[in-house]
């Protein structure tokens, strides 16, 4: 069996000569965009307000805060607050993403008065607050429909229709039914989404955006509204896609689908070590230097449509969680994640989280404090700031993350068998199934 250390070689030799080591993580050009100052230490947390109380209200919600401003989250990420349409409606409430005005509140949460409440509430509190936004598609009773019916793509017979939809990671086609697509060559369209983005940044000071199935609208729009709307005041805008060319002018972060896929595989059984070794070494996209990269194990899609943490990574979800952490990138957490969550929440229908002792509050809380005491876990994607590490062991895997005097390292068992683990400069020792060690100093 090769060593730990063989198998990074290995992966290394398509990027640069055999004596040369790639400078991680790897990436090419330099990103644009100015970050705020604040997100470059952040954690962020989507907020699915349906689902959290009894209420499903912000006022609900907000009682929360002081709870999860202790966990560490620093951004709260709340889905869609937009009423939804009722025509075509899928289940009894209609998904969250069938919008039917851009510039209203769904009365199901409250009104503005309760969200303006809630952001005030969450600033006092230290958090930012980013509302998710569905530019790509309306629902079929949107305002937009009768008063810019030439706004929306049309068949060949001139019909609205569902819209079509090619799933960016396995490309397999499906049609939304509930929801009818916008024509963005059109200019009138960019205007008016701009236009709506920015209602929000002025009525209720939001602090920026994440933007659902951002990568199927045209890269330049989405420079031209960061642009405007950071005119208005600078935003962070997350793109729900993975698409480099998205974060040289307009995004501060994407998903990092790729590591979230190779978690479940790692899990298991499928992949290992040396795989998560090549994800940095030989990446499948290279991104500008300084790009933030979200890293999760689960979100609202991935817990309603493919299973909990549980049913994903079995009795690996923790060690999964501390990769999703502490590698590059900006950390997610999902509502209920820190209590256990142990259900597929319905998306169409009211399915309260049953909230119970917040079983791993204080895992999250441990791994989160890190990214705030630790330069070296900044979010950007800094060429130097990541060293892959010979764990003496081909079922551990082990890096460290540096920036100037600070380091950070960290060893993790990818089987459920406990493992011996020697690290340079420290002595040997033991890790449990799916066990880790993190370390500062060193």
């Amino acid at each position: 069996m090769k060593s730990l250390g063989t198998a990074l070689a290995a992966a290394m030799v398509c990027l640069a000569p055999a004596h040369a080591t790639p400078v991680l993580p790897v990436t090419e050009g330099v990103s644009q965009v100015v970050h705020p100052a604040w997100s470059k230490s952040a954690n962020i947390y989507e907020v699915n307000i349906r689902q959290y109380t009894p209420e499903g209200t912000f006022r609900a919600f907000e009682k929360h805060l002081p709870r999860l401003r202790k966990m560490g989250v620093d951004v709260l990420w709340i889905m869609p607050i937009n009423p939804i349409s009722k025509k075509e409606r899928k289940g009894s409430l209609g998904s969250y993403y069938a919008v039917s005005d851009y510039k209203a509140i769904n009365p199901e949460y409250g009104d503005l008065a309760d969200f303006r409440h809630l952001v005030d509430a969450a600033h006092r509190q230290g958090f930012k607050v980013i509302v998710d936004w569905v530019a790509n598609h309306t629902g079929w009773d949107h305002v937009w429909v009768e008063q810019h019916p030439d706004w929306y793509k049309r068949n060949a017979k001139g019909e609205l229709e569902g819209y079509h939809y090619t799933d960016l990671s396995d490309h397999h086609e499906e049609t939304w039914a509930d929801v009818i697509g916008l024509d963005y060559g059109k200019p009138e369209v960019r205007e008016g989404m701009i236009d709506a983005m920015g209602y929000w940044l002025k009525a209720a000071d939001i602090d920026g955006f994440r933007c659902d199935v951002a990568w199927t609208l045209p890269v330049a729009f989405w420079d031209e509204a960061r642009t405007k709307l950071d005119r208005i005041k600078p935003v962070f805008m997350l793109a729900e896609a993975d698409t480099p060319e998205m974060q040289v002018h307009a995004f501060d972060m994407t998903y990092d689908w790729k590591l979230y896929h190779l978690l479940i595989d790692v899990a298991r059984g499928k992949a290992g070590a040396a795989d998560l070794a090549r994800l940095y070494t030989d990446p499948p996209r290279r991104y500008p230097a300084g790009a933030y990269r979200m890293t999760f194990t689960s979100n609202h899609d991935e817990n309603s449509w493919n299973g909990t943490d549980r049913e994903l990574y079995g009795d690996g979800a923790d060690a999964m969680a501390v990769l999703a952490a502490t590698l590059p990138g900006m950390p997610l957490v999902y509502s209920g994640q820190e209590d256990g969550l142990n259900k597929r929440l319905k998306f169409f229908d009211k399915d309260t989280i049953a909230w119970g002792r917040f079983g791993r509050a204080a895992f999250y809380r441990s791994l989160l404090k890190l990214k705030h005491h630790h330069p070296a876990l900044a979010s950007g994607m800094e060429p130097g700031n990541m060293e892959l590490v010979d764990a003496g062991n081909p079922g551990v895997f082990a890096f460290r993350r540096v920036k100037g005097g600070d380091r950070v390292t960290v060893a993790v068992n990818l089987t459920a068998k406990p493992a011996a683990v020697t690290l340079p400069g420290r002595k040997a020792k033991t890790l449990a199934g799916w066990g880790w060690t993190i370390a500062a100093g060193r």
